[in-house]
């Protein structure tokens, strides 16, 4: 995962599966092996990432690789497609589980709009965000009960 803060900089570690639990800081462990501590005041946000940043270094301005930060065109997946305006101007659109980790989370996780790049998810601490605009509701089609299909050859009643 790459954590990237406000103050423009940015690493790349691994956390534990539940490292968003309402604590008032997040750790990750480096490549190296060190702790980091981050207040969560101070981070943007935390991208699922498909490879590390091998050679990368702390001058790369994009780690994450998320080049797309708007759908161009409408989502085919379903979810809620949320715009999100974050607390230093930097504008985001993703798409969140329909759920009450909208409501009651520590943050929301996105599926960012291009699904090809480096990053795979987008958790965004609650504290960073200014804005939250529901831009659609993607649907997941028709499920349930479904309609009775009509007969092809229905029998006659006469014969």
């Amino acid at each position: 995962m790459i954590v990237r803060r406000f103050a423009r900089d940015w690493f790349a570690g691994y956390a534990p599966a539940g490292f968003i639990s309402g604590t008032e800081e997040m750790e990750i462990l480096d490549p190296g092996g060190k702790i980091l501590r981050f207040a969560w005041e101070s981070v943007k946000w935390v991208c699922y990432v498909r490879d590390l940043p091998g050679g990368a270094t702390a001058s790369d301005p994009n780690p994450e690789r998320l080049l797309h930060k708007r759908f161009t065109v409408r989502p085919r997946a379903a979810g809620l497609w949320l715009r999100i305006g974050l607390t230093d101007g930097d504008e985001l659109e993703g798409l969140a589980a329909n759920d009450r980790g909208l409501i009651d989370g520590a943050g929301l996780l996105l599926t960012p709009p291009d699904q090809r790049s480096n990053t795979q998810r987008v958790y965004v601490p609650r504290s960073a965000i200014a804005t939250l605009e529901v831009v659609s509701l993607i649907g997941a089609g028709k499920r349930g009960r479904r309609e009775p299909q009509p007969e092809l050859f229905p029998e006659d009643s006469d014969s």
